[in-house]
């Protein structure tokens, strides 16, 4: 993960509420307004089903509060508002206790299109649709359970599995190829980007995730495919760090992209 930010943290109040100024829930209206027709054509039904259970406002910024009781009735879970950027050692930990670290800014109008690093959009509407199902949370939480066994020299390999599926994961839906990932859900646009013809794709495969490195701040040149979701769910029975090994004994794939500024 990229170690310094931007943006700075909007931290809530003694009740747990943020202010958002009234620039910054526009930006939010607008960017749902942008999004909400592409996911509706492009996104997988578990994400499109997730962010009507949600029932997230369109006009202003959700607070961590009323996203988390709806996360919680359905699967235990809970938004943490952190700052934009955290260690991967605490990300794994927050997702071992069902918490969603979510960073608590919205990006500015400059970077209304795309943002190098995770604000609330991203966050909210982008990943918390698929928390409200009991698989994709069960998943998540494995990443997170590996991830408390993991040493630190296995932080980068782990969370490529995470990065592939729960961010940037397709999967096919009668036939028709549809977005997974929560990066994708929130990019106006990546979102067709990766269901177009430019990128590179391969079957969702545990080992080869793991090989692949990937950088955060362009498109992905190549996308794994989930033929069946429930291939993704039984992913979690595995034991991830031999995964893991097994992936470090065979080594990196050579990067699809030029390696300045690579994320891992």
């Amino acid at each position: 993960m990229a170690k310094s930010s931007a943006y700075e943290a909007k931290h809530p109040d003694s009740t747990g509420h943020i202010h958002y100024t009234e620039a910054e829930n526009a930006v939010w209206r607008d960017l749902y307004a942008q999004q909400a027709p592409n996911v509706a054509q492009h996104m997988a039904r578990p994400y499109l089903d997730g962010l009507a259970r949600l029932d997230l406002p369109r006009d202003r910024v959700p607070q961590a509060g009323e996203v988390s009781a709806v996360l919680r009735a359905r699967t235990g879970w809970r938004v943490e508002p952190v700052p934009a950027l955290i260690p991967f050692g605490r990300f794994f930990s927050l997702l071992a206790d069902r918490a969603f670290p979510a960073a608590s800014f919205i990006r500015s109008r400059e970077d209304f299109d795309y943002i190098r690093e995770p604000d609330i959009f991203h966050e909210i509407f982008g990943h918390t649709p698929l928390l409200t199902d009991p698989r994709f949370a069960a998943f998540t939480e494995a990443i997170g359970q590996a991830g408390l066994r993991a040493g630190p020299g296995d932080y980068a390999w782990l969370i490529r599995l995470y990065w592939f599926t729960i961010e940037f994961g397709l999967t096919r839906e009668a036939g028709a190829l549809k977005a997974l990932g929560s990066g994708l859900a929130s990019s106006p646009t990546e979102l067709p980007w990766s269901l177009s013809d430019e990128p590179k794709r391969r079957e969702f495969d545990v080992i080869d995730i793991l090989r692949t490195p990937y950088r955060i701040d362009i498109h992905q040149p190549l996308y794994y495919v989930l033929d069946d979701i429930d291939t993704l769910f039984a992913a979690a029975g595995r034991d991830l760090l031999a995964d893991v090994r097994k992936a470090q004994s065979l080594g990196l794939f050579a990067p699809l992209y030029p390696e300045a500024r690579a994320a891992s």
